[in-house]
């Protein structure tokens, strides 16, 4: 077996020594497991290129050295090595004993690092997932941060776990101001105050409530709000969408105020987010909400050493005091791209919704309700023990779904063939929707079907080729990829609907291939593959759903 767990029993061993380890007492690779690196990976980039070939030709040249941060001391944690299939599969006999140090430049695990790991690691190059993860045992589970998420080193700025930091202005125009102006206080309260489940805007008291809510802890959300003045009409700033002109004079007129540094919580040197909130009289063809990352030159406009990030600039506004829902859930929706979310709605025509039905609801389709199972995912809401993957080599599978609205809320995820490690492949992904806690308010939509029950997502999140802007290959509004949308997207729903349609899944409902959306997609971008699996739903105890999945 090509893999092996390893913990040294003395600062005195080397390479080769026998030894007896004492396991853990709950050795398995569970939770307790925290993924740390990739053999191979010599920068820390999670990603294999030719930046680290090049370290690794420079150092067995004998020109440089290897970062440092790619030695691990055996003596401090017990290690575990191998590919995702192996960890899963692992065993007591598979333990070795001796090695002092772990390098990630050492491909072959001999102990020397030469040109037989420079074959190797290219190798790993051509074909990624045939490199090694590292796992470091933890007696209590490590704390989470930023770089844990699976979205976190695509093309968003603002971190979607631990802390992120939002710098907000209010900004009004000579000739054009808000109907009602409301305070540094009151933006504040509406975006960063304390959950309230007795406030009258619940669930959206404030966008931070939200988060830490969907994101089960994972997402504190902080920040700072400011007024400015702008030097100029409302219309000299019109006509870019990228709103260079009112994001370079708002940064450079308060920069002396501000610290930039405090809206940079994940360290990466960039600004996590900028929020820009403009008068609700501004017309909606230059000042509808819209968010991305910045389009000046980032390197000429620095702010305290920092680059910018994602900005927000939009004219949805506080309505009155303590009356903000509208405007909380419009930028939850823009902060959702700033994380590195795609949008699940569409562009052009006359429906934007990409998702329709009692199961359509999603805050990034039409900012209404929570985020969905997919979205969770990418973001790192889940816990390793709530995401469960259906293996079709040990046949028929029963899953539990938990409430998605809760903290025990999880999902199931079908493959298409192997799952790429940060998911960026095609599967299916179900959960348990309600209408509790930050999906309360869909109960207003009196006029659209809502409801409870399990939801099945199709998603294609294969990532593009662009190592300068990675993204979504599959995301709306990439017409070439998606056929104007009427091909592959980055999520569907399985049993799409009309407003009027109950598309959820309940007792006795059985999905398979005559299911409308339950197919893989072809090469010609249609969804027409058979996906030779049926999923069959029953009701569970305890407010839960019992998914069943097998293999035709």
């Amino acid at each position: 077996m090509n893999r092996f767990f390893v913990k040294a029993a003395s600062a005195v061993l080397t390479a080769g020594v026998a030894a007896v380890n004492v396991l853990p007492s709950s050795f398995s690779a569970s939770a307790s497991w925290a993924k740390i690196g990739y053999i191979g990976d010599l920068n820390s980039d999670s990603t294999f290129t030719v930046a680290d070939l090049v370290l690794l030709t420079k150092y067995v040249l004998g020109s440089s050295g290897l970062p440092e941060s790619g030695v691990y001391d055996m003596n401090e944690a017990y290690f575990l090595i191998g590919t995702r299939d192996e960890i899963a599969d692992l065993g007591q006999d598979d333990i070795q004993s001796g090695v002092k140090y772990l390098q990630l430049a050492d491909i072959d695990q001999d102990g020397v690092i030469d040109t037989f790991d420079l074959t190797a690691l290219r190798r790993i190059v051509v074909d990624p997932d045939s490199s090694k993860l590292v796992y470091r045992w933890y007696e209590e589970e490590p704390a989470q941060d930023a770089s844990d998420a699976p979205i976190y080193d695509l093309y968003g700025s603002m971190p979607s776990i631990g802390e992120a930091k939002l710098a907000v202005f209010s900004v009004e125009f000579p000739d054009c101001h808000f109907s009602y102006k409301a305070s540094t206080d009151e933006v504040e309260q509406a975006l960063f105050s304390e959950a309230d489940t007795d406030s009258r805007q619940y669930p959206l008291e404030s966008a931070a409530a939200f988060y830490e809510r969907s994101s089960k802890g994972k997402l504190q959300l902080s920040g700072k709000a400011y007024e400015y003045t702008a030097q100029k009409p409302l219309a000299s700033y019109e006509g870019d969408v990228y709103h260079i002109d009112i994001i370079d004079e708002v940064l450079n007129a308060l920069d002396s105020q501000i610290d930039f540094n405090d809206f940079d919580a994940d360290k990466d040197g960039m600004i996590d987010s900028i929020l820009i909130i403009v008068p609700d009289s501004a017309d909606d063809d230059n000042w509808w909400p819209t968010s991305g990352g910045y389009g000046g030159n980032s390197r000429a406009n620095m702010h305290d050493g920092l680059k910018i990030g994602h900005v927000i600039v939009g004219n949805d506004t506080i309505e009155a005091k303590n009356n903000y829902s509208a405007f909380c859930a419009t930028y939850l929706h823009e902060m959702g791209h700033c994380m590195g979310l795609p949008d699940d709605g569409l562009y052009g025509g006359s429906d934007f919704q990409g998702m329709h039905g009692s199961a359509g609801f999603e805050l990034m389709d039409d900012a209404a309700g929570d985020f969905g199972a997919a979205s969770k995912l990418m973001l790192g809401w889940y816990e390793p023990d709530q995401i469960s993957i259906y293996d079709s080599s040990k046949g028929e599978q029963s899953f539990t779904l938990y409430n998605s609205e809760t903290d025990s809320g999880n999902c199931v995820i079908i493959p298409r063939g192997t799952l790429n490690d940060k998911y960026r492949s095609e599967f299916f992904i179900i959960e348990y929707a309600t209408l509790d806690n930050n999906n309360l308010r869909l109960k207003d939509y009196w006029w659209k079907k809502t409801g409870s029950g399990v939801r099945v997502y199709h998603v294609e999140a294969s990532q593009n080729g662009n190592r300068t802007y990675p993204s979504w290959k599959y995301a709306s509004g990439n017409d070439q990829a998606t056929n104007y949308d009427k091909g592959i997207r980055f999520i569907r729903l399985v049993n799409e609907g009309d407003d009027s349609t109950d598309n959820l899944f309940h007792e006795g409902s059985v999905i398979n291939s005559s299911t409308n959306g339950y197919r893989w997609y072809s090469t010609d971008g249609s969804a027409s593959v058979d996906p030779q699996t049926s999923i069959s739903v029953t009701k569970g105890e305890d407010n839960t759903y019992i998914v069943t999945v097998k293999s035709n």
